[in-house]
């Protein structure tokens, strides 16, 4: 299955998560607003996603996958080897997850303390704060066991079942919001009613993640049972690449509470203003640059195990090429109409017009960083699929470092718009070091094929720009009105800047047509891939 179709297959499902998503944040945004009771479920909601993202969708995932392809073999038939070194991993990551989660547990008013010690001079929101995330925190257990069963599928081509589980978590809270929503309303409680019915959603929403992706595992013909722990040589190789991955492939996670620490400092309302408006970043974001990540390491890792230097450099272009495409539009599109998205889906309920007004501001200063977010991902796996764990981690740690300097002087002066504008500096700096390794190691370099396309897409975005700084002023009276108004009036800029850029793109010549042929071609599936699936 081509690189395209796979981005395609992971994009399209990650897309219906981030939609679900927007609804399950526009009903959180409305009926618990940027209070007491939101700000801690957002820290709440933010320590286990953060600690599964770095650890077990990054650096177990970027470790795991490759070296679980090396066992399946070039033509995945070698079904004993990869199946024993599944189930010699999954018998200690089971425990290793169970006595993680149980420490941070007991451990966890220190945790909250560290992160958001001014929560304490507000009544009752600490210690709000350390309940909830008591209660939400085994969802990082669940869900890292999700990341391990999708990994497995993802090294057989099957990447549909990892990309459809976020969908269940959404619909799972989207009925939590509501059961809570309805408990206050008759009485039951105030706003920590529905913080409550949020954290116990959660859980519940991991367990379902992980029966249907043990049911997916199974239906694809893998067969995993939990056995004694075994220290083998190959889970000690895979330790030695964790605990480097750990930092290199979770720099955007790591940035995520270093600014939630920054954000606590700040007034009431800061951190979920700051939450509500990465929800919009992370929609391209998720759809292109988690796809593409995902859809990258085990292809790149089989064309390096092959020594297939020209089908690596292929692989990787296109896929910058890919993100390119789809994050240039996107990230010119959302910092000209931050206001009108943040105001047309969020407003409303407990949020007010000063609050989305500022959301507006937040949404430009994290995306002037969306590029080199989505480059991060695809340029991180040039390095993992070579088992090289090890330079990302310096990179990282010069572009953290450099974040959390910024931070101390741009918060105090800027806010929470300046914490998040030093977030998408450094993200900056750290793509710009990630590609001049590659170069300098010829593992990768920009081609001058691939730097006229995107100076053709970058000349496209701006035809699409003008566009949309005359029709977002146009449309305001829209977007700032009724339900109906506000969907059709967003739904029409979208659409125009869609149109607008792909057209322009389409006859300045930034779309590469064999790209976009793979698309649409009938192509055979190799045996090692099995037929395609099609099920954030």
């Amino acid at each position: 299955m081509s690189l395209v179709r796979n981005v395609g297959t992971i994009g399209s499902l990650t897309l219906l998560s981030r939609l679900f998503g927007f609804v399950r944040d526009m009903l959180l945004a409305r009926v618990l607003g940027a209070g007491l009771a939101a700000d801690a479920w957002q820290l709440a909601f933010t320590l286990p996603n953060t600690f599964r993202r770095l650890f077990a969708e990054g650096a177990f995932s970027v470790a795991f996958v490759p070296m679980y392809t090396r066992r399946l073999g070039a033509t995945g038939d070698d079904e004993v080897s990869a199946n024993e070194f599944a189930n010699d991993v999954l018998a200690i990551f089971v425990w290793v997850l169970l006595g993680f989660s149980a420490i941070c547990m007991i451990a966890m008013p220190g945790i909250v303390w560290l992160l958001a010690r001014d929560y304490q001079d507000v009544p009752g929101k600490f210690e709000l704060a350390v309940n909830l995330s008591q209660t939400t925190f085994p969802y990082l257990a669940l869900v890292s066991l999700v990341a391990m069963l999708s990994g497995i599928l993802n090294a057989r081509s099957r990447f549909a079942p990892g990309a459809f589980v976020p969908v269940l978590l959404n619909l799972v809270m989207i009925a939590g919001i509501v059961t809570g929503y309805y408990l206050r309303e008759n009485g039951s409680g105030d706003d920590q009613v529905v913080a409550w019915s949020l954290a116990i959603s959660l859980a519940l929403a991991g367990v379902g993640q992980l029966g249907y992706m043990w049911w997916a595992t199974r239906k694809a013909g893998v067969r995993l049972k939990v056995t004694r722990p075994k220290l083998t040589p190959e889970i000690k190789r895979l330790g030695m690449l964790i605990l480097p991955a750990t930092f290199g492939a979770g720099i955007y996670q790591i940035s995520q509470l270093v600014d939630t620490f920054f954000a606590t400092s700040l007034p009431q309302g800061s951190l979920s203003l700051l939450k509500y408006a990465d929800r919009l970043n992370q929609m391209p974001l998720g759809v292109f640059g988690i796809a593409l990540g995902t859809a990258i390491l085990p292809m790149l890792a089989r064309h390096i195990q092959a020594d297939n230097r020209s089908e690596a450099q292929r692989l990787q272009s296109n896929a910058v090429e890919i993100a390119m495409l789809l994050c240039l539009p996107c990230a010119a599109a959302l910092i000209i109409c931050a206001e009108a998205f943040s105001t047309g889906i969020f407003q409303g309920g407990k949020m007010t017009v000063g609050d989305t007004t500022l959301m507006g501001q937040i949404v430009v200063a994290l995306v002037c960083g969306l590029p080199a977010y989505v480059l991060i991902k695809v340029f991180q796996p040039a390095f993992f699929s070579r088992e090289d764990t090890r330079t990302p981690v310096w990179i990282a740690a010069g572009a953290l470092a450099i974040n959390i300097a910024l931070n101390f002087y741009v918060v105090p002066r800027y806010g929470i718009v300046g914490l998040a504008g030093a977030t998408a500096f450094t993200a900056t700096l750290n793509v710009a070091a990630l590609y001049t390794v590659l170069q300098m190691r010829g593992w990768f370099r920009f081609t001058a094929k691939l730097a006229g396309r995107i100076a053709r897409q970058v000349l496209a975005t701006a035809v699409m720009g003008a566009m949309l700084m005359w029709l977002t002023p146009a449309l305001e009276p829209y977007w700032r009105g009724d339900a109906l108004s506000r969907i059709w009036s967003l739904a029409a800029l979208i659409v125009a800047g869609a149109t607008v850029f792909f057209a322009t793109a389409f006859l300045i010549g930034a779309l590469d047509k064999d790209l976009i042929a793979q698309l649409t071609r009938k192509r055979a599936i190799p045996k090692a891939e099995g037929p395609p699936n099609l099920s954030e």
